[in-house]
């Protein structure tokens, strides 16, 4: 035991592994700060990790670079048509932080990006059609060596317990992680320690002196010389933090990985006197059931249509997979997808990747040369669903969908590929999926100013407590304005805490 009781001291210790997390570790120990970034499970990157990457930091380098019309005047118009007044401060710090956040990024040999078209959620002034996010480049694993190992693999092969393909390089959300985290070790004054998961936070003299964690080989205290940043994700996976917030869903059909996103970071929080809030909001996503129970993050619909427990149509089912969810959670289930042979296999995007065979072989899916025959597998009205799939070949053959527009936004033909997305269902056979309400996160948590200190429940910053994404609320409220916001946002706050405790430790 050292010093005063602490296990080890750092300047900076940062809970979680995700994008924000590795951000700010990245910033604290290029700076040259010893920093410590604590991971609950065995491997790095949480729900980040999974995802596709995509990181929404408007006005930057990198769409400068693919010559997009992007600036960060366009996003603040297109935020403000969407939040209105809300968050004004931590939204211009935000718009603000985003160009500088890149340039510090990329100027390390280990971090690049590159733009990808991805449409904005919404049709407001300031949306750009072809959206202003990018992605990392594809990391060989070579380059991580090691450290590879360290990476929470895609979401398929880690449910399977397996680690990455040796034959492929790291992608999407993994390149994010391994590129921060090869940055990282790379400042010599950064340690990640796994398995290692915040129990409570350390206070002395009126401030977050540092941590309480409890390891494999029982419990431990680290100090935070100089601040402690929470960037642990949310609480998605507590079925009772859940039900005691009202967050729709269940904590079985989270994207989160199994043994993360608890709400650990947040509850260590309120006990010393942290303010939340937005606690019955999280990034909402269609999902479907998978053979192995979890769900399938599932976006862009391109064919088939999504009925309800009376087998009707409740919205556009090429809405952006958040504004979906949250068609889902105020309408009544079980819901169901139905397409025909018409389509290759599953007519939209899924994260892991579904196989028609496996689906069908687990009962997950179900197939029927007739409607009336696949309602009664499902559950709903026979006669009711033959009306829908009628209803809907009309639409399709007049190119409109008069009840709810799908076809009509530019994010529903993104995924069509320019192509009608009202696309009939009269080649039988008949297949059916349960979807059900998925989310890729909670998005409240505790409540911060716009350089990420944590507030009390006066408005003051509790000193040397700060947090960034899931673990703190969305400046976004419950709105989700596109590709990347919850990644890009995490990463900017992060950076800001940092920013903020070099500046009054100099």
């Amino acid at each position: 035991m050292g010093r005063a009781g602490w296990d080890d001291e750092y300047d900076v210790v940062v809970a979680g592994s995700g994008a924000g997390a590795m951000a700010g570790a990245l910033a604290a120990a290029s700076g040259g700060l010893r920093t410590a970034v604590l991971e609950k499970t065995g491997l790095l990157g949480g729900t980040s990790a999974y995802s596709g990457a995509a990181i929404w930091l408007p006005g930057t380098r990198v769409q400068e670079r693919a010559g997009l019309a992007d600036s960060t005047e366009g996003a603040r118009a297109y935020l403000r048509a969407l939040l209105g007044d809300a968050e004004e401060e931590r939204r211009e710090a935000f718009l603000e932080t985003a160009p500088e956040l890149v340039d510090f990024l990329e100027g390390d040999p280990a971090i690049e990006f590159r733009f990808q078209a991805f449409p904005d959620y919404f049709d407001a002034p300031g949306r750009l059609d072809m959206g202003r996010s990018f992605v990392p480049v594809e990391l060989p694993s070579e380059r991580l060596g090691e450290l590879a190992g360290l990476v929470r693999p895609p979401v398929d092969r880690d449910r399977a317990g397996r680690g990455h393909s040796a034959s492929k390089p790291l992608a999407q959300g993994r390149a994010l992680i391994g590129r921060l985290l090869l940055a990282f070790t790379a400042t010599g004054a950064g340690e990640v320690r796994t398995g290692t998961a915040l129990t409570d936070l350390v206070v002395e003299d009126g401030r977050v002196a540092g941590v309480a964690a409890m390891t494999a080989d029982g419990p431990v205290r680290l100090r935070a010389r100089r601040g402690v940043l929470l960037a642990a994700g949310g609480f998605e996976a507590s079925a009772a933090l859940r039900a005691e917030h009202g967050v729709p869903g269940g904590a079985g059909w989270t994207m989160a990985p199994d043994g993360a996103n608890t709400g650990d970071a947040i509850e260590a929080a309120v006990r010393i006197g942290a303010s939340t809030g937005l606690l019955d909001q999280a990034w909402f996503c269609p999902g479907l059931v998978t053979p192995d129970g979890g769900p399938a993050f599932t976006l862009g619909f391109r064919g088939g249509l999504i009925v309800d427990a009376a087998g009707r149509r409740f919205a556009n089912e090429s809405l952006p997979y958040d504004r979906m969810g949250r068609r889902m959670a105020a309408a009544e289930g079980p819901f169901h997808l139905v397409w025909d042979s018409r389509s290759d296999g599953l007519p939209a995007v899924s994260v892991p990747p579904l196989r028609a065979d496996e689906q069908l072989a687990s009962g997950a899916w179900v197939r029927a040369d007739r409607l009336d025959e696949l309602a009664g597998m499902i559950g709903v009205p026979a006669d009711a669903l033959t009306g829908t799939v009628e209803r809907f070949n009309g639409f399709a053959a007049k190119g409109a969908d008069e009840d709810f527009h799908r076809g009509e936004d530019a994010y529903d033909l993104y995924f069509s590929g320019g192509g009608p997305c009202v696309v009939p269902l009269d080649r039988p056979p008949y297949l059916a999926a349960r979807v059900v309400l998925s989310d890729l996160g909670t998005k409240g948590g505790l409540r911060t100013d716009a350089d990420a200190r944590v507030l009390d429940g006066s408005d003051r910053p509790i000193a040397g407590l700060y947090a960034a994404g899931n673990t703190s609320a969305s400046f976004t409220g419950p709105v989700y304005p596109g590709p990347g916001v919850p990644i890009g946002s995490a990463m900017a706050f992060a950076y800001r805490a940092v920013q903020d405790i070099r500046r009054n430790h100099t």
